[in-house]
């Protein structure tokens, strides 16, 4: 027979488990993360005030109206309370109205593509700060960091200053992806021939882990990287080791090296690119790499210009025949 203690051990065994999770999603090291993080907690707890009275009541209601309760209250005609009406209806309602609001206010506070405007929610972003940009392309199976103001170029590793702004351009090779790195903020799709966006900052020195979160393929299970929040001093200490890995073999990324890296691999180890094409990245996003082939923006450029020359073709007036002459043979009648 087993004792007391051995099946509370048993209900402990779960959160023994847990203890050892790392719940990066709601203790994360980026601003926007922290207020997403709090967005799901507000939301939960809102939710709650529903959710828990109803749970609490059902099993009150089983338990006093079981049938050998005898002293219970039975009313069969019993059809209709105002005061129930009001709490059954009023109390969602309100609930329902404070998350729109919410809703409303978040999504337009945290959209990817907004400016920062605040470094942590005790310091704001100081006025003519330049966020550093990093220009990520997702590939079969790996990622492709392009550092554009520095002119370097890497491989599954992103670097990143501490409390420094970061605008990150997304785009994708050939299918979608999602960039997401739990620690720094959401979710963002990666798609080809699109540009998405993302504002963040990351808040604590430290080593995340990034991934793909949306399946792409026999090779998506090792499509991950790791994120490098690191001082300033750092950053421009890591920035001079890729310009100076070219000294030991690597080599400049350009057209022709993309075209070799684009091509499906998995478990990529790390790389470096010392140097990089200036207008990789637009190649990259339009779908012209490749040497002949034509730019998606050039082709929707000529396409707006044919269609305003029709259009205009179609607005000319036809001109009309001057039937003001009669011939000869209508002058005789």
């Amino acid at each position: 027979m087993k004792s007391p203690l051995n099946h509370r051990g048993l209900a402990l065994l779960p959160l023994l488990l847990l203890a050892g999770c790392n719940t990066v999603v709601m203790n994360p090291s980026g601003d926007i993360a922290a207020q997403q993080a709090r967005l799901v907690v507000v939301s939960t707890l809102l939710m709650l005030l529903i959710v828990v009275p109803v749970i609490a009541l059902t099993l009150f209601f089983a338990w006093k109206y079981r049938q050998s309760n005898t002293a219970a209250k039975y009313e069969p005609d019993w059809d209709h309370s105002t005061k129930l009406e009001l709490v059954i209806w009023g109390a969602p309602l309100l609930i329902i109205i404070v998350l729109g609001l919410l809703t409303w206010i978040s999504t337009h506070q945290l959209d990817p593509y907004r400016p920062l405007s605040r470094i942590d929610d005790k310091r704001p972003l100081a006025a003519g700060v330049k966020p550093l940009e990093v220009q990520v392309v997702a590939l079969d199976w790996k990622w492709l960091f392009i550092y554009p103001e520095q002119g370097i170029a890497t491989v599954n590793e992103l670097v990143t200053p501490v409390d420094v702004p970061v605008r990150y351009k997304i785009t994708a090779s050939t299918v979608m992806n999602a960039f997401y790195v739990p620690a720094l903020a959401g979710m963002i799709y990666a798609m080809p021939s699109m540009e998405t966006q993302l504002n963040a900052v990351i808040n604590k020195p430290g080593v995340y882990d990034g991934f793909s979160a949306n399946f792409s393929g026999a090779g998506f299970s090792h499509m991950r990287f790791k994120y490098h929040g690191v001082s300033n001093a750092d950053f421009d200490a890591w920035v001079a080791k890729v310009k100076a890995s070219g000294a030991a073999g690597a080599v400049a990324l350009d057209r022709a090296a993309y075209q070799v890296l684009e091509k499906p691999s998995e478990k990529e180890p790390v790389r470096y690119y010392p140097a990089v094409s200036a207008d990789l990245y637009d190649a990259i996003l339009n779908r012209c790499v490749g040497d002949g082939s034509t730019c998606i923006n050039k082709m929707m450029a000529d396409d707006i210009v044919r269609a305003k020359t029709a259009a205009e073709l179609c607005n000319t007036p036809t001109p009309v025949p001057n039937l003001s002459m009669k011939s000869n043979n209508a002058t005789r009648y």
